[in-house]
């Protein structure tokens, strides 16, 4: 469970940081393939992060841009993850690039989960993910106690999947572990003493059902500033 732990001075310069990587590994992944394909978390979080990557100059039109999780509800609500993609990511030169949606307006996630999947799966492996995690040691929709955690866990989980967990007040749709550990670049995200703790704590623990990061911190560059 080797990963690569960076700590910046401040959050400004992590989130500049961050940016930079990223447009890095795009870079990279466009150089050896047609296309592109990454995998980003909703919250307030990597909002500074989506605004500097999305005014960088790449092949936007070859990238695939997808949410590692989503809530279950329509894009015009406060809480849709694909409304803060639309608001922050898809903007300026970023506009180019395709949208693999996680939402599917249907009544559960369920009801729209082949047709997700499949645009999933046509993108895989994710040239980059970036990974954020709760004080409680979740990342994506991967949640302690979640209905569907021990499948999503599982090597052999189809991409998606969807989740109901303690706690969240709606359904969710999540990439699985596998697809997020297949990604050619891993990186996560994390702010302030909590999370630090909590990220400690996740690897002292190191079983996945308590806390789920841990099986997907294999690789990962983990990046924290106070």
């Amino acid at each position: 469970m080797k990963h690569d732990f960076r700590e910046y001075p401040d959050r400004e310069m992590m989130m500049m940081g961050i940016a930079d990587r990223i447009a890095s590994d795009l870079r990279q992944a466009l150089q050896n393939d047609d296309r592109a394909s990454i995998a980003v978390p909703g919250g307030t979080t990597p909002g500074p992060i989506f605004d500097t990557l999305s005014g960088v100059d790449l092949h936007w039109d070859r990238i695939d841009v997808l949410l590692t999780d989503e809530r279950w509800v329509p894009e015009d609500s406060p809480r849709s993850n694909t409304r803060l993609l639309r608001d922050r990511f898809f903007v300026d030169k970023a506009s180019d690039a395709r949208l693999v949606p996680l939402y599917g307006g249907t009544e559960t996630p369920e009801d729209s989960l082949a047709q997700l999947s499949e645009a999933v799966e046509a993108v895989l492996p994710l040239s980059v993910v970036l990974l954020g995690m709760g004080e409680d040691m979740h990342t994506a929709s991967l949640f302690p106690g979640a209905d569907k955690l021990d499948e999503a866990l599982d090597p052999h989980a189809p991409a998606l999947l969807p989740m109901r967990a303690p706690g969240a007040p709606e359904a969710r749709i999540t990439l699985t572990a596998r697809v997020l550990n297949d990604a050619m670049s891993k990186h996560l995200v994390i702010t302030g003493a909590a999370k630090r703790e909590a990220l400690e704590r996740a690897v002292k623990l190191n079983d996945p059902a308590q806390a789920p990061v841990s099986a997907v911190l294999r690789d990962m560059v983990v990046h924290w500033a106070e």
